[in-house]
């Protein structure tokens, strides 16, 4: 009775784990299939279609991760202001298609951001965002100010559509540096200059693709490491139960053998 007490024990807090990161899961699927098919929908300009999904996944996220408590304040804070740009993007009636998709698409990579355990959807945009970056450098080398200005313009733009994924996935000060030196560009514009940006510009080059390169995916999901913690646990009682049992049987063997 002892050893089927122990087994089905070890039975729950093994499997009881594994199925409750799989429920937990399952909400992260569902939640990020309907980002994607809100950016869909306003990719073709179904925009009734798309408020609707997003509306729903508004329910949804409220019922599954403010309540149950699925998600990291960071997560609720980017994905709250996130869907609320993308669902004022698909209602603004005054804003352009290319607008509206880049501001949804914005919203979609920060949901897989949260919903992925390998490789996010964001570090695809690695192509574009250097594409755009290299056009302000070669502007700056070029001593181009109107050029300079234009593909700056251009690289915030791209840029500001994997920042909400930046703010889920990269620590606080790998971010806050990338931020600034972005920031810095930005603000002092007018006193470009092409000797003291070179500097400037192969430093956040370098950040760029490190960003890429590293995106500090090694956090695991804290209910990961919870079944893993509850596993090796289980795994050690199991062990010191089966030895208990063994000396405990060696032990009376030892007495019979004596009583003989």
């Amino acid at each position: 009775m002892r050893s089927f007490v122990a087994i089905l024990f070890t039975f729950c807090l093994v499997f009881g784990g594994f199925f409750a990161f799989a429920s937990s899961d399952s909400t992260f699927v569902e939640l990020d299939k309907m980002a994607d098919e809100a950016l869909q929908l306003t990719k073709f300009s179904r925009l009734e279609e798309a408020k609707s999904i997003l509306e729903r996944f508004s329910v949804q996220f409220s019922k599954e991760g403010i309540k149950e408590g699925k998600f990291t304040m960071d997560e609720l804070r980017v994905l709250t202001a996130s869907h609320h740009e993308a669902l004022r993007a698909v209602t603004n009636i005054n804003m352009s298609l290319d607008e509206r998709v880049r501001i949804v698409t914005s919203f979609r990579l920060a949901t897989d951001a949260v919903a992925s355990t390998h490789q996010p959807m964001w570090v695809e945009m690695e192509a574009s965002v250097m594409k755009d970056f290299q056009g302000v450098k070669n502007a700056a080398l070029e001593g181009n100010k109107d050029a300079y200005n234009q593909n700056l313009n251009t690289f915030l733009s791209t840029y500001t559509v994997i920042q909400p994924s930046l703010k889920i996935d990269l620590t606080a000060e790998k971010l806050q540096k990338l931020d600034s030196k972005i920031t810095y560009l930005d603000r002092y514009r007018v006193d470009f200059s092409e000797k003291e940006w070179t500097a400037h510009l192969e430093s956040l080059e370098q950040d760029l693709q490190k960003i890429f390169t590293d995106p500090d995916e090694d956090e695991a999901d804290p209910s990961l490491w919870w079944v893993i913690s509850m596993t090796g646990s289980t795994i050690i009682l199991t062990l010191s139960y089966v030895s208990w049992r063994k000396y405990k049987g060696q032990k009376q063997q030892s007495k019979r053998k004596r009583l003989k």
